[in-house]
């Protein structure tokens, strides 16, 4: 089969692989009919994430249509259309018990070396490096999809792949970040990144009650999109000063919750900005936490602060001290993907959002190293890719 593969950083390729193949009775085979490019993967592409190997298959927003079933899986069968969560989940361990998914004891077979680097393993996840497990991605044909009994959601007749692929990440992510801030009516709600993640979690804070939300970010498309499409007001911050705005816009109290959708690839304007660009490049700090820092200092007393955007290792000039004086909430974490994808599918058939607004270009799994060059750059008003095996 065709996959998208993991060469080194900023080098992915398409290449011929070997079909996967059942290995476990709890397992299936999914034809793949729609996949995407998050996010998340350009910290691969840009090699961030450690324990990458050549030849690699990246991807874990995908679904498709069953093809093969190990013995155990009863929940579906062969035919069934299905999305499925990017977070890998046996359904049994304390954590499945608990609704924390993506926390799952028993779903990463390199959980030592995870624990090595965070104290305790998560659950692993799709093409997401070996330490999160070694599993082939879902850019790809077909996939090996373990723990299907628990892990296959079946999609009723009549919705359209993309109105149900961002089930499998990205819509349940910006719901859960938003959820994670605890909004109370009336609420105002602050946003930093306007990609896919959030785009989901300005409309999903609405859902949930919000009474304003405010976007932060510095592209020009992106701010138009949560403008138009998600109704937020804007901030632009190569243009004026993030928290200064955010103190105007909210008679200087802050905003009652705040959302970090960017993660360890922050850019920034400010000496901070620099100082991560410099140490990140010679490997003395992992990740850029410019829009974190941004989220402390300007989140309300009291307030709550939500962090969906993905961080690895280490971060250095952290404002704790603020975090603490002010006695604000932090929540964090993957997603919990399984919890959301029921509820979330029901508000997608009641017609409260249709998730494929984010999309900007559709290609063939052919295409996928210029999608990813695309993305990256942000050029030809790029926002979210779509691939078509």
């Amino acid at each position: 089969m065709k996959a998208v593969c993991w060469h080194g950083a900023n080098d992915v390729r398409v290449d011929t692989v070997p079909d996967p193949k059942l290995i476990n009775p709890r397992d299936a085979i999914i034809k793949i009919t729609s996949t995407a490019i998050c996010g998340s993967d350009l910290h691969l592409y840009d090699g961030y994430i450690p324990t990458m190997e050549k030849g690699d298959i990246l991807g874990h927003e995908f679904m498709g249509e069953v093809v093969e079933l190990g013995s155990e899986v009863k929940n579906v069968k062969v035919g069934d259309r299905v999305v499925v969560p990017f977070t890998i989940a046996c359904g049994s361990c304390f954590f499945c018990n608990r609704d924390l998914w993506s926390l799952c004891d028993n779903s990463n077979p390199n959980a030592g070396m995870a624990a090595k680097m965070y104290g305790h393993s998560p659950s692993g996840l799709f093409g997401y490096s070996h330490l999160f497990g070694g599993y082939a991605g879902g850019q790809a044909e077909y996939a090996r999809v373990p723990f299907a009994d628990v892990g296959l959601f079946k999609i009723p007749d009549g919705l359209k792949d993309e109105q149900v692929l961002f089930l499998t990440d990205i819509l349940p992510t910006g719901y859960m970040a938003a959820e994670n801030c605890d909004i109370k009516p009336g609420d105002v709600v602050a946003v930093w990144g306007c990609g896919p993640v959030g785009q989901f979690a300005i409309k999903s804070a609405y859902m949930l009650g919000a009474e304003r939300v405010i976007a932060i970010d510095r592209i020009p498309e992106r701010l138009q999109m949560a403008k138009e499409q998600c109704k937020a007001e804007i901030i632009n911050y190569e243009e004026v000063d993030a928290g200064e705005a955010l103190n105007e816009m909210t008679g200087g109290r802050g905003p009652d919750a705040c959302i970090d959708a960017v993660g360890m690839e922050a850019h920034g304007t400010g000496p901070d900005a620099l100082y991560d660009k410099v140490k990140q490049a010679v490997r003395l700090e992992t990740d850029r936490p410019t829009a974190l820092r941004q989220v402390l200092v300007a989140c309300r007393k009291g307030g709550q602060v939500s962090i969906p955007g993905v961080y690895g290792g280490f971060l250095d000039k952290i404002p704790m001290g603020a975090a603490f004086n002010k006695g604000l909430t932090l929540k964090m974490g993957q997603t919990h993907v399984h919890r959301y994808v029921k509820p979330l599918l029901d508000r997608i058939q009641k017609g409260e959002i249709d998730p494929s607004f984010v999309i900007t270009h559709r290609m063939s799994l052919s295409d996928a190293p210029k999608g990813y060059e695309i993305f990256k750059h942000k050029k030809d008003n790029c926002i979210k890719v779509v691939l078509k095996p």
